[in-house]
């Protein structure tokens, strides 16, 4: 696998790994800013997400050690055959990303769209447009996620424009749910992690996660 990847699974965090190879810690190492448009056809289908994530400065440094030329910045073309290698383990997983439509799973198609760079503030930046395996109108509702289950790597949404609306039909509208906090349990699940070095659960991510509701009349 390649180093972006490695970064983000490999068992535990890659940061954590450049600690102490032997430690695996449920709390996050990587941190993931979110923004995403979901795509809607001209006749008002959904037809995919596209999201741009960019990664902290931790992960950024890693990620562009050792590409592009000294003091300037990591191109497209640098990154590219790392990037053609994580969409391709990022797909086996969905692209931590769950939508669905009337309260049921869609499933994505084959990735064509992706790319990473290095940013002007040395941020890396990936990019991919998720397909829809089959567009499906929106009904009443729609919703997404971008999570790590194991909560590895924490993503959340940007502040400004989180998620936008690519020629949605007409009426529909956007709002972003956050998480409530967590409760005595499985707060104390977290700290207990913290100390033990043992995820809180499969699944954990997802109570961490805000979600983007779209309703459509």
């Amino acid at each position: 696998m390649g180093r972006f990847w490695r970064g983000l699974r490999a068992g535990a965090a890659l940061l954590a790994s450049l600690v102490s190879p032997t430690v695996v810690s449920a709390h996050p190492h990587v941190w993931v800013t979110v923004r995403s448009q979901i795509d809607f056809s001209p006749d008002g289908l959904v037809t995919g997400v596209v999201h741009d994530w960019v990664f902290d400065e931790m992960y950024s440094a890693f990620a562009t050690q050792g590409l592009g030329k000294p003091g300037e910045l990591v191109k497209r073309e640098d990154f590219a055959p790392l990037a053609k290698e994580n969409a391709g383990q990022l797909a086996q997983i969905g692209y931590f990303t769950v939508m669905k439509i009337g309260g049921k799973q869609v499933d994505f198609g084959e990735v064509a769209d992706y790319w990473m760079e290095e940013r002007p503030d040395h941020l890396v930046a990936f990019h991919v447009a998720l397909p829809l395996k089959t567009p499906q109108a929106p009904g009443k509702y729609v919703t997404m996620m971008v999570s790590d289950p194991e909560f590895f790597i924490d993503f959340e949404f940007d502040d400004k424009d989180p998620v936008t609306l690519q020629t949605a039909p007409p009426g529909c509208s956007l709002s972003i749910t956050h998480p409530k906090p967590l409760d005595v349990e499985d707060s104390k699940k977290l700290n207990e992690s913290f100390f033990t070095n043992l995820s809180p659960g499969v699944g954990f991510g997802f109570k961490l996660a805000s979600r983007a509701i779209i309703a459509c009349p």
